[in-house]
């Protein structure tokens, strides 16, 4: 009590557990419902609630239709999901939950949860999901990072619907320009991600990147590494979809106003 959980205000409310569900948490329970905080135990412990995550995520279909937003690199999709979110919508953000923006270039302070942690947490963002409604994620590969995305909720997105934003390039490597701030601002990180494209690019591409990184000019980068290497992998991948299940919103900016008419006209093709 005297250490990390100094400084616990009165409306903490602990979740106390084991691996088995034994005695020990009840003990502690009890302990810590004197002191004041409103204590609670995990029946059966942590392994009890370990079989029903995977048993939702691995064994079970997603339980709300689900809808995929997709888009080419830079079409805003997450700052588009989480408007959708104020609007009412009902959606699931898989890299908020990940804490990675999916692609090379998407590390986030704090690095990323374990594999189990991240499942916790899209269980809970399952249950809590209401059948009727339909729920909405951005387009991911199976990977978000170093997450595996699990096996029903990716059988659901490859068989979803889906809406896809379109917008300029230009629009594309200016909102990029803005939303990869924290990496543009670590030169030796934005340096180091380049480099790991090299397998990828001829080695005169590559050095045109990090010259451009030099040089500040970063929606300039944004725009070639766009044009050169995602969007053509984007355009392969498409190739596969069946065009009759994608429904096209188009956005010329991608300036906040913008994103939150986006988000309207998103929500209208949902429903």
């Amino acid at each position: 009590l005297d250490g990390p959980l100094t400084g616990k205000g009165g409306g903490w409310r602990p979740l106390v557990y084991c691996w088995r569900g034994g005695q020990l948490p009840g003990s502690v329970a009890i302990i810590l419902s004197q002191v004041g905080w409103r204590a609670e135990t995990l029946a059966g412990g942590y392994r009890s609630w370990r079989r029903l995550v995977v048993a939702l995520l691995q064994d079970r279909p997603v339980p709300a239709p689900v809808v995929v937003l997709d888009g080419n690199t830079g079409t805003a999709k997450t700052e588009v999901l989480a408007a959708l979110a104020r609007r009412g919508v009902q959606v699931i953000d898989l890299e908020g939950l990940a804490n990675h923006r999916g692609s090379l270039f998407g590390h986030r302070t704090g690095g990323q949860p374990a594999q189990k942690g991240f499942e916790s947490r899209l269980a809970v963002a399952l249950a809590a999901l209401d059948p009727a409604r339909p729920v909405v994620v951005e387009a991911e590969s199976s990977r978000i990072g170093t997450i595996e995305v699990p096996k029903s909720l990716w059988a659901a997105m490859r068989a979803a619907p889906r809406v896809r934003i379109a917008a300029p390039l230009a629009a594309r490597a200016a909102y990029l320009a803005r939303a990869y701030a924290d990496l543009t601002e670590d030169a030796a990180r934005l340096s180091a991600v380049i480099d790991r494209l090299r397998p990828l690019h001829a080695a005169e591409v590559v050095a045109g990147w990090q010259e451009l990184a030099r040089e500040g000019r970063f929606a300039a980068l944004a725009e070639d590494l766009m044009a050169r290497h995602y969007d053509p992998r984007y355009a392969r991948h498409r190739a596969r979809m069946d065009p009759a299940r994608e429904a096209v919103v188009t956005a010329e900016r991608l300036d906040p106003v913008a994103i939150a008419a986006l988000a309207g006209y998103v929500a209208a093709a949902v429903d």
